[in-house]
């Protein structure tokens, strides 16, 4: 299985994804502040502010995916720790918006949502399986003997 290349495409699409919130949130932060839109009251000051913040962070969320998604493409080993925590964040992130997107957005918005999360997943999924059969083959040869082998559990007296 190709797992490198996932690896890479996920991590460019993630990169691509985190620049494309970014505009986006900053675009609707102008228009909030050149509309001299409120909601409920607020200072549309603080809401054009409060969306330019929002933006930042989750672009900066996606890039930091996407650069763990890169090491792993570059190291050909799995993400450990912290870095598969913020994976399977992301994945779970992606599945609740693509399942919110369908009905705000369109169908599209949801085809690549599941498609980023299919890419995360997979990278996952696909490393996790390399390091499950290092380790078996690994463990092979230290196993107690069995029946078959002469060895075995001891008898009762």
């Amino acid at each position: 299985m190709a797992r490198r290349p996932v690896a890479w495409v996920a991590a460019i699409v993630l990169f691509a994804e985190a620049i494309g919130i970014a505009l986006l949130n900053w675009f609707l932060g102008l228009v909030v502040d050149r509309q001299d839109m409120s909601l409920a009251g607020l200072d549309p000051r603080a809401m054009s502010v409060s969306a330019w913040i929002a933006g930042a962070l989750f672009g900066l969320y996606l890039a930091l995916c996407a650069v763990v998604l890169v090491r792993i493409a570059v190291r050909d080993r799995g993400p450990a720790g912290f870095g598969r925590i913020l994976l399977i964040s992301a994945a779970v992130v992606h599945g609740l918006l693509g399942a919110f997107s369908v009905g705000l957005v369109g169908w599209l918005a949801f085809v690549f949502m599941m498609v980023v999360l299919g890419l995360i997943v997979l990278t996952l999924v696909a490393y996790d399986r390399k390091e499950q059969g290092e380790g078996a083959e690994a463990g092979a040869g230290d196993a107690p003997a069995g029946p078959a082998d002469g060895g075995g559990a001891p008898q009762p007296v």
